[in-house]
């Protein structure tokens, strides 16, 4: 994680040459990030993750050598402060939700434009979870279809009505501002509450832990 004051690392990794080059020249220019190397394909990612270290990494999904997904889960073994952002032309539900699986913070489509991208990177690095709202509407139907069935207790890894409350929030899409100022408590008493669930789930990201609460019945959608 950057250092406050200092500038966001970042990896793009890429197999069309055209489209990496040009999202690494206009991510270059954006406040508060700094592009440490680009790669054509998951292999050389990965490599190129170990040796920067970057605080996000950039990934498309459809790659040479080494898919997203593999590499995803290939750096952030080797660099586990390595927050990742899915950057495809796939909307498919089956790579959103290996994405998630896999450890991604982030998943946007190619048709973003660089202010969401550049966004994306910054809300990413700050340890929450941005998705294309298009997919975001496809992970929550998803989520809506595996709490139909009754609640059932689940032993162990209880999580406390506040942090289930939390959790309802971070699945609704809110930020740890908005989660904040609707429950009127601090924002750093919500990073921690974050923090706790992961722990408890032993989980990876936001996304990962509402999709298990939901499958486990910790959690229901309206």
């Amino acid at each position: 994680m950057a250092e406050k004051g200092e500038p966001i690392r970042v990896l793009v990794v890429d197999d069309q040459e055209l489209f990496r080059r040009g999202l690494t020249m206009l991510l270059g220019v954006e406040p508060g990030i700094e592009v440490v190397g680009e790669a054509g394909d998951g292999v050389e990612g990965t490599t190129l993750a170990e040796t920067t270290a970057p605080d996000v990494v950039l990934l498309d999904i459809r790659m040479p050598k080494r898919s997203g997904i593999e590499a995803c889960v290939a750096i952030k073994e080797a660099v586990p402060s390595a927050k990742i952002i899915m950057l495809t032309v796939s909307d498919e539900e089956a790579d959103l939700y290996e994405a998630v699986k896999s450890g991604a913070s982030g998943y946007l489509l190619k048709d973003s434009s660089i202010d969401e991208v550049a966004q994306a990177v910054r809300v990413v690095a700050d340890g929450q979870s941005l998705i294309s709202p298009s997919m975001a509407v496809k992970l929550i139907d998803e989520f809506k279809q595996m709490s139909r069935p009754e609640r059932e207790n689940v032993p162990g890894l209880r999580l406390t009505d506040r942090e289930l409350e939390v959790l309802s929030y971070v699945a609704k899409g809110l930020n740890n501002r908005d989660i904040a100022k609707n429950l009127y408590i601090s924002e750093n008493t919500v990073k921690n509450h974050v923090r706790n669930i992961l722990e408890k789930l032993q989980l990876h990201s936001r996304m990962e832990a509402v999709m298990y609460a939901v499958r486990e019945k910790l959690l229901e959608l309206p």
